[in-house]
């Protein structure tokens, strides 16, 4: 499932299809049948650790921005440290997201690998693999940010559609599940309220940036 921003900042569904576990195949399947209907490159993708989407991203889509989703990011690394430890370092991974400003957040981001490089080297290697993609929000409005730090608004749908197959012993073929799914997400979709800032949105499609809050026009 793939869902999208208008600029206007309206969230839409762009697509529910079938694939064979996020492979790199199916993702490309999916992105360059939208690139045939027209669809512009967006400037922003946020997902999960799923390969295959990254992968197809960058040879359909190469120009797009990443932003890895926090909420997995943080599950994967403190899935690598003991339990009675991982409040702590939770704590240290917020404080990257929550930082005002993005020096505020490499701070944190290295006090982290400080801490715990030693013991649980792991743990940090899982979040240095992503750093590319950690900090990206970090160049847009601060009013995007609860919106593009994390894919909230696909677990939202899918949570929907896990009810509904939850209750059916079933799924029937391919085709009825993607229909019922489709149907599913279509319903929640009336739900989904405006992006904040959405007024904002032209600024970063035109080539705006903004640094610490304040915009900054890009070189041509």
């Amino acid at each position: 499932m793939l869902i999208g921003a208008t600029p206007e900042g309206n969230k839409e569904l762009v697509a529910v299809c079938g694939g064979y576990r996020e492979s790199t195949e199916s993702w490309l399947e999916v992105l360059r049948d939208l690139k045939e209907r027209n669809m512009e490159s967006p400037n922003l993708c946020i997902g999960d650790g799923a390969l295959g989407f990254w992968k197809a991203i960058r040879e359909v889509y190469p120009e797009a921005e990443h932003q890895r989703c926090r909420v997995y990011k943080t599950a994967n690394a403190l899935d690598k440290i003991p339990k009675s430890v991982q409040p702590s370092a939770k704590s240290l991974i917020h404080d990257i997201y929550r930082a005002e400003t993005e020096k505020d957040a490499r701070t944190a981001y290295q006090r982290f690998q400080d801490r715990y490089k030693a013991k649980y080297p792991k743990a940090v290697e899982n979040l240095m693999k992503d750093e590319a993609s950690l900090f990206t929000f970090y160049q847009y409005p601060a009013e995007h940010w609860q919106h593009i730090r994390s894919t909230s608004v696909i677990e939202s749908a899918f949570a929907t559609v896990r009810l509904r197959t939850a209750k059916r012993r079933g799924q029937g073929t391919m085709a009825t599940t993607l229909a019922m799914v489709f149907k599913l997400a279509e319903r929640a979709q009336k739900r989904w309220r405006r992006l904040r800032g959405y007024k904002l949105i032209p600024k970063s499609l035109n080539g705006i940036n903004f640094i610490n809050r304040t915009e900054k026009i890009l070189a041509a």
